[in-house]
């Protein structure tokens, strides 16, 4: 991989911000088509550089060149595709019908932009979670200062090129570095900022966020729980679980962390998920480094980690079974499964962000609810039943940011579906018009006829007849 691209001085993002800054001032009165150009030459950026996002993105983590076509480029031709369409509708301001006690007023929200935003994107999809909040960013009228991660050097790079070749260098652009430029930038007054990461880092963004009164949107994650019932299907299961964990070598905010299954149904289960993920990435066998569909963890740190939890989990009685072969010397860390892991293994205490699902099993479905709910609320709930009342129990009484039943990670490329977490797991929402609507102020404006108007009835002086004007006014009103 590339050595990291060393970050811009204090002074110079500061001299950055305030060019940004000043035409943002400007962009508040630009037309509609304006956003739409470049929205457009975005799309046909990528388009003509597919080849150029794939490479850079395999060269970083191994990542299987279909699955940055699917993962990577797609979700975000989608946004800008599904943006396009509906921004007018969006944007147009909203009509308010006037209460009884408004009568004469008229009303309507308006969309505005909120201004100069920081996108601070993270390395597990490198180029989808960094280009998608700029294609809400740029819909809704704003410029922004884009920091892409330094684990993934070669699609950071790329991203520099493609801001550069694309928009005006005081609509986007892009600040590459590490922490320390993470920090200088979050002292910013930014009017938003956008941040896709762990849950620890969130909170000092969030923090930093304060001290301007920025608002954020934060994107964290979680341990998020899998159920499955004696009525699902198994085989169906097993297939879509298998995916959704071991796509990306399993480092994707929303793949299952931890299965809880009924136990009748947990030995077929497992059967048919080592079958399927052998079947997925090892032509039936156990998997290897010669597999071209399974990706590598992103970096040598990330591996020391996962390997570290699943040691510590085998070294307090977990049963393990791996799936494939783990290779420090190039990040290559083969599915694993654990099971009857101790609840005070280290992996129960963290998001695991890697190829390893927990397995454990319930006799009752408030057992699930009670598991559920002792843990911060997930990013994702996943529920594979064909019992509604199941179902039904397990959204009701447990809280997410998403749910997805039977099937997993769908939720988050579907266009007309707000994606976020709750309390640790995130805060605000992303993707198509709620995506928009973050980047937005939603600003109310009432206009009052001429002449005399209702509320001339409340003005002082405050008499008797006024008295009872107001007693009216709170019985039925």
């Amino acid at each position: 991989m590339q050595a990291a691209t060393v970050g811009p001085s204090e002074s110079q993002l500061k001299e950055r911000f305030e060019k940004i800054r000043l035409r943002s001032l400007a962009l508040r009165k630009e037309p509609l088509s304006d956003r739409k150009k470049r929205l457009r030459k975005l799309e046909s950026w990528i388009h003509a550089q597919r080849d150029r996002i794939r490479q850079a993105v395999h060269q970083d983590y191994r990542k299987p060149l279909m699955e940055v076509d699917t993962t990577e480029i797609y979700p975000v031709l989608t946004e800008i595709r599904h943006t396009l369409k509906h921004l007018d509708r969006w944007a147009s301001p909203r009509k308010i019908d006037a209460t009884l006690s408004y009568v004469g007023t008229r009303s309507e929200i308006r969309y505005e932009p909120k201004g100069t935003c920081l996108i601070i994107a993270p390395w597990n999809f490198p180029f989808n979670l960094c280009v998608g909040p700029l294609v809400s960013c740029l819909a809704a009228g704003n410029n922004a200062i884009i920091k892409p991660s330094e684990m993934t050097p070669c699609t950071s790079s790329l991203i520099r090129e493609m801001v550069a070749e694309v928009f005006e260098d005081d609509i986007a652009f892009v600040v590459e570095g590490g922490a320390d430029v993470s920090q200088q930038l979050l002292k910013l007054p930014f009017d938003h900022i956008f941040f896709t990461g762990s849950t620890h880092v969130g909170k000092l963004v969030m923090e930093a966020a304060a001290r301007n009164l920025s608002s954020v949107t934060l994107e964290l994650g979680g341990k998020t729980p899998t159920v499955i019932d004696a009525s699902a299907n198994v085989n169906d299961a097993a297939i879509r679980i298998a995916f959704g964990k071991y796509m990306n070598n399993g480092q994707t905010c929303i793949a299952p962390d931890y299965l809880l299954i009924e136990n009748k149904v947990k030995d077929k289960f497992i059967e048919s998920f080592k079958k399927e993920v052998c079947r997925f990435f090892g032509d039936g066998k156990e998997i290897t480094e010669k597999s071209s569909s399974y990706s590598r963890m992103a970096t040598t740190r990330q591996y020391s980690r996962v390997a570290g939890l699943i040691d510590d989990a085998i070294g307090l009685g977990a049963t393990a079974i791996r799936l494939g072969a783990f290779n420090a010397a190039e990040n290559f860390l083969g599915p694993t499964i654990l099971m009857n892991v101790p609840a005070h293994a280290k992996i129960w205490g963290e998001e695991i962000f890697g190829p390893v699902l927990l397995v454990g099993t319930f006799d009752h479905q408030d057992e699930v609810v009670q598991f559920i709910n002792s843990r911060p609320k997930p990013l994702a709930l996943y529920i594979f039943s064909n019992r509604s009342a199941f179902r039904e129990h397990i959204l009701q009484n447990t809280s997410s940011g998403s749910v997805c039943l039977n099937d997993c990670v769908l939720q988050f490329t579907h266009p007309n579906l707000p994606f976020g977490g709750v309390n640790q797991s995130g805060i605000g929402k992303s993707h198509g018009q709620f995506g928009f609507l973050a980047f937005s102020n939603e600003k109310s404006v009432l206009r009052q006829k001429r002449g005399w108007a209702a509320p001339y009835l409340l003005h002082p002086p405050y008499t008797n007849s006024m008295k009872k004007t107001v007693d009216l006014l709170l019985k039925w009103f």
